[in-house]
């Protein structure tokens, strides 16, 4: 005879369901942004249609638009829109290379943080719970090291913005870790591309598209490296005294 649900069964099914409600938000704004065809205007060529308005809307506006700025960058962020870097170079076209790359990286750090709070209440306790004694092993060197880890891959974007998001997620890494290492890494790539957006505006006046080669010369690229390599250095010190202390 086959044993009746007690009572706990269906609260412990509502609570599952409770906690996947902000990444299925995040899911259905990011398909209405997708259906409204909203991605279509993070692209040089809106940038280029439109930087003479956006131009004077900041003129008039001058205490509102970078909030404003700020929540748009937040919104892509948070679902992972294509177009950062039009966002970004459109904040060093409207608000200069210092206030833009800011505004830039206040938006896009918020923008991220609020993607993996999400991810992170949805499936991080499912997949711990999944995982318990695998977790339990990696989550020390995880909360230990994850600082650095994550600071690399920031200065050194070579995996997707929304990947990097949401693998801190999974394995529950502390809010203060992943907002500190984002916010840090993401400050030397941000300020470069502000710095090309902020002299952007002839290059759009006369129709013609950026010149985003800049970003991957030796004189850019390779301290961004550098940056890369030195986050990693407490990694290294740490596991060298392991093995020789």
């Amino acid at each position: 005879m086959a044993a009746e649900p007690t009572q706990d069964e269906p609260e412990a099914r509502e609570g599952g369901a409770r906690r996947f409600w902000p990444l299925l938000l995040v899911l259905a704004a990011l398909a209405l942004a997708f259906a409204l065809g909203l991605h279509r205007h993070l692209s040089f060529e809106a940038l280029a249609r439109q930087h003479a308005a956006l131009g004077e809307a900041v003129a008039a506006r001058p205490l509102l638009s970078p909030l404003a700025y700020v929540a748009a960058y937040a919104a892509a962020a948070a679902l992972s829109l294509p177009g950062a870097v039009v966002i970004t170079l459109a904040g060093g076209l409207l608000f200069g290379t210092l206030f833009g790359g800011a505004l830039a990286v206040l938006g896009a750090t918020l923008g991220a943080t609020l993607l993996f709070l999400a991810a992170r209440h949805a499936l991080g306790g499912w997949l711990a719970g999944r995982a318990g004694p695998l977790m339990a092993r990696i989550r020390p060197g995880l909360e230990r090291d994850g600082f650095s880890f994550l600071l690399a891959l920031r200065l050194l974007p070579l995996f997707p913005f929304w990947l990097v998001n949401l693998a801190p997620a999974l394995v529950r890494m502390p809010l203060r870790t992943f907002f500190g290492a984002t916010l840090l890494g993401i400050l030397p790539g941000t300020f470069v591309f502000a710095s090309v957006g902020a002299g952007l505006g002839t290059v759009l006046a006369e129709g013609r598209q950026p010149d985003l080669s800049i970003i991957l010369r030796p004189a850019v690229l390779l301290p961004l490296i550098g940056l890369a390599l030195l986050s990693l250095l407490p990694v290294a010190w740490r596991r060298w005294k392991e093995r020789h202390g």
